[in-house]
């Protein structure tokens, strides 16, 4: 399969049982999130939902009922994470048909103090700040103040802890908790099938941006690069990512995912070595998505992301020791040991 036609509509049988559902993500650049459903005897239960969107609905009724079945077939949606494209379209279909929703533990926080509180969530405004982006703030506006959407939000009907176990008709389900992406992102291991459904924690052609979620974390690539070594410390599995096509070994790519973020963490110590001292001031000596652009030619959406993945990196060379980190005004500068 070429590299953009995973997102093609319609169910492919992945494995035994299990068939990926891509639906659309308009507007999104990843144009797409796979949703996988399993077998269950007479029943289906999905891993990841898509988004609240008509587009998505219909894309999802049109693929059910090329597998002879229907949205009432669905008994159990298994979520990896709590982001909109996995999430919400879980919510919006148990209102209707009473299906049961599961979602990992770690993502109470973000849920219940934040989505679910009705305040605006002005921390990314203070992260910029902190990172010395003033000026992707300006740029970016009240957009930064990200209002949770009313309706949307609702908690799960079961909360996932790790090494958790679900029993299916014809196979059992292991939750692995791998924080990074979000707090509480979970993957789940059906080690005799031989697979990984791995949510965004492992995708196959982006690497995925780390703590971008309502509550934000401390550490989140210590987290996530902490949550890659476990995935990697299991035996080799199919991988089946939230977005792009399926892959034969999860090892392979997250040993891709491990060096990427060594050489990051190396360019950043470079820039840093260069005079930077903030995340604004580094993430503007660095290259972004495999084209290496300037930090200039992004979005204000993704120079925000950029900022903050930047911040991570450097939280991690200073805690590794290799870099100082001290606040300023308001500000966190850096500086090589």
């Amino acid at each position: 399969m070429a590299r953009d036609e995973w997102g093609q509509p319609g169910p492919v049988e992945v494995a035994a049982g299990v068939h990926r559902i891509p639906l659309p993500l308009p507007n999104d650049a990843l144009h797409a999130v796979n949703v996988y459903a399993v077998e269950d005897g007479e029943q289906l239960v999905l891993i990841d939902s898509g988004w609240a969107l008509r587009e998505s609905r219909e894309a999802l009724t049109t693929a059910l009922r090329q597998l002879g079945r229907d949205l009432g077939d669905i008994s159990r949606f298994l979520i990896t994470h709590i982001h909109r494209d996995h999430y919400t379209q879980a919510v919006a279909l148990r209102r209707e048909f009473g299906h049961r929703v599961a979602l990992g533990i770690g993502e109470r926080p973000s849920l219940t103090d934040e989505l679910l509180s009705g305040k605006t969530l002005t921390q990314y405004a203070d992260k910029l700040l902190s990172c010395g982006a003033k000026v992707v703030l300006d740029r970016i506006g009240k957009a930064i103040e990200i209002r949770p959407e009313p309706g949307v939000w609702e908690e799960p009907d079961e909360w996932l802890s790790d090494g958790e176990v679900i029993t299916l008709a014809d196979r059992a389900l292991r939750v692995v908790e791998t924080p990074g992406h979000t707090q509480g992102h979970v993957v789940f291991v059906d080690e005799a099938a031989g697979l990984l459904f791995a949510g965004d924690h492992v995708l196959p052609h982006i690497t995925p941006s780390i703590g971008f979620e309502a509550k934000l974390p401390e550490l989140p690539l210590r987290d996530y690069l902490g949550s890659l070594k476990l995935v990697r410390a299991m035996p080799d599995l199919r991988l089946l990512p939230a977005h792009g096509q399926v892959s034969a070994s999860t090892h392979a790519r997250v040993d891709e995912l491990l060096d990427h973020h060594e050489r990051r963490l190396e360019a950043i110590a470079g820039a840093l070595a260069q005079g930077a001292a903030t995340a604004h001031e580094v993430s503007r000596l660095i290259g972004w998505t495999r084209r290496e652009r300037h930090f200039d030619d992004l979005d204000a959406f993704n120079q925000m992301l950029a900022v903050m993945e930047t911040g991570a990196h450097l939280d991690l060379l200073a805690l590794r020791g290799r870099a100082r980190a001290e606040s300023l005004d308001g500000v966190v500068h850096y500086g090589l040991l």
